[in-house]
């Protein structure tokens, strides 16, 4: 019982110094189970440590020494696999080697077994996908337990004289069964306490990071100014908690918020050196107010003590703003928030770069558009002026209607600078279109419409129908001596799981040569198909099909899209 008591004495130490050390970076490596190199040599040198530690806390009983590095050599083991067990209980083996006594060659033995032991125990969880066991406190109990009964075992075979190493198992073996047993559990326990603190630390700076990413989506969609930077530092300030949260570009403070805002105001020139220095260097500055001293720039009595400054970096590196975060006088900066700030700082200065590419994404599509209308109107106004001049004598009547048509072409024409419109809006476009050129064509073209109701309320991108419906009379029925037919359709296709909307314009000329790529397309049929694909997908879009003489076929193909409420 004495020496079980005086063995928990010198565990006590043993223990204090693994709280102490589990406080540090060097301890990190015991929270995690990886396979990487650096992982094992950190669980060696470690682990090696508390091993032959656990020999220099041993007593000396009967020219032996009762210790406790069974711990060091068996969680080794457990925590490192059995390379690194058998690594760590053989250091720890021939430390003890070195140390002489009648046991000597039985204690290296042992202690390279226990540490095979426990990382055999390791390997078994790993292949049975149970990692999470090897943390239990009573796994490093139980195993450590079997260790000390079988280094007993190895004592009273490998120590000689039997006599003398018998009576020595008798005085040692339960104060050391015991001592390393519960020792092992509450090295393990440290271990847990440190892996579940950490965890928590880990998610709960994940779970602020995607919620202020969820929450910052599509804020800089239309740019970095003062509107869209309020909102982002609004929801900084919500989601962390510090004292005020400031956002700039490189020259003034665009939002602010919370301690200090009667005198942080927006438009305010930037002032405060921290902040330059940031945007100079293009790293991150922080000034805690007791190491590095800090004092607000714009007003003397502010309550603000510490503030974190991190640069918001443009793609080529470039320092475009500031993210500041501040803390006031009495409080510090929390671990959290520091690598916190760093995050937003990339995530804010993505999302800058994602609301300049929608942009100027939206900006092509304009331009695009405007091509659109710019291939139509000039040959359109020209053949459009030319028949109405025609009619004009014959049949004013008749003139006055075109010119109601042509005004509704072109005042639908400036109305379409809009993504999308419904499938009925983009039919009411291609009928003041074929009104003029039936009128043109006159018993030479006839058109055949069938469309479905259903999908008349469907939105579709603007200028879808009208650049084929053009392309199918200029460049096919326009050229026949015989009368020319044009048929516009549109229905559901069920295709596997998906729906589909497809819209056809078949013109009975027969026409259309299949190019060799993609540039040798018409441009109007380019930009249709382009941006459908780009809406929808490299999935969907246009395919041209044609039977020489018989009949061209465009076809759109682009999934269902549920109506959209007013």
């Amino acid at each position: 019982m004495e020496v079980t008591l005086l063995l928990l004495q010198q565990l006590s130490v043993y223990l204090v110094i693994t709280y102490l050390l589990s406080k540090t970076p060097l301890f990190m490596p015991m929270l995690f189970i990886s396979g990487r190199n650096s992982h094992r040599i950190a669980c060696y040198l470690l682990f090696s440590t508390f091993c032959i530690l656990g020999t220099y806390f041993s007593l000396s009983i009967e020219n032996a020494l009762a210790n406790t590095r069974a711990i060091g050599a068996v969680m080794g083991g457990l925590m490192g696999g059995p390379v690194v067990g058998l690594a760590v209980g053989l250091t720890g083996g021939l430390h003890r080697y070195s140390m002489g006594g009648f046991t000597d060659v039985a204690c290296m033995i042992s202690t390279t077994c226990e540490g095979l032991i426990g990382g055999l125990l390791h390997l078994y969880y790993l292949r049975k996908g149970c990692i999470e066991k090897i943390f239990r406190p009573l796994t490093a109990m139980a195993i450590t337990l079997f260790a000390e009964i079988v280094q007993m075992l190895i004592i009273l075979i490998v120590a000689e004289p039997f006599d003398k190493a018998l009576l020595l198992v008798q005085s040692i073996a339960l104060p050391m069964i015991i001592a390393n047993s519960v020792g092992a559990a509450l090295f393990m326990s440290i271990i847990q306490d440190r892996k579940a603190i950490f965890e928590k630390n880990y998610n709960a700076f994940s779970n602020k990071a995607l919620r202020i990413a969820q929450l910052s989506v599509g804020v800089f969609r239309n740019g970095f100014d003062a509107k869209s930077c309020q909102k982002i530092a609004n929801i900084i300030h919500q989601e962390t908690g510090v004292g005020a949260v400031s956002i700039t570009d490189r020259e003034k403070i665009l939002a602010f918020i919370g301690v200090g805002d009667d005198h942080h105001l927006c438009g305010t020139v930037i002032s405060s050196d921290y902040t330059l220095q940031a945007i100079k260097s293009g790293e991150m500055t922080y000034a805690d107010g007791y190491s590095t001293a800090y004092q607000c720039s714009i007003h003397e009595d502010c309550k603000l003590g510490s503030v974190l400054v991190i640069p918001l970096l443009e793609a080529d590196g470039r320092v475009l703003g500031t993210v500041k975060l501040y803390e006031p006088k009495q409080k510090m900066f929390s671990t959290l928030n520091r690598s916190l700030g760093e995050g937003l700082a990339k995530l804010i200065s993505n999302q800058i770069l994602l609301g300049r590419y929608i942009q100027q994404k939206n900006l092509l599509n304009q331009s695009e558009i405007r091509l659109l209308q710019a291939q139509v109107n000039p040959h359109f106004l020209f053949n459009t002026l030319n028949t109405i001049s025609a009619v004009t004598r014959k049949d004013p009547q008749k003139a006055r209607e075109l010119i109601q048509h042509l005004s509704h072409f072109f005042r639908s024409n400036l109305k379409q600078n809009i993504d999308q419109v419904t499938v009925k809006e983009e039919l009411e476009h291609v009928h003041a279109y074929l009104e003029i050129e039936l009128a043109r064509f006159a018993d030479r073209l006839s058109v055949r419409e069938n469309i479905a109701d259903e999908l008349l309320s469907l939105k579709i991108p603007t200028f879808t129908l009208q650049p084929l419906i053009e392309n199918a009379i200029k460049h096919g029925t326009s050229t026949l001596i015989g009368k020319g037919e044009l048929d516009i359709n549109g229905y559901l296709l069920e295709q596997g799981k998906e729906t589909l909307v497809v819209l056809e314009v078949i013109d009975n000329a027969g026409n259309y040569k299949t190019p060799t790529n993609m540039n040798s397309k018409g441009l109007g049929l380019q930009i249709v198909d382009k941006r459908i694909k780009n809406e929808y997908g490299q999935r969907y879009g246009l395919t041209m099909t044609c039977e020489t003489g018989v009949y061209s076929k465009a076809t759109i193909l682009i999934p269902l899209q549920k109506r959209k409420e007013a």
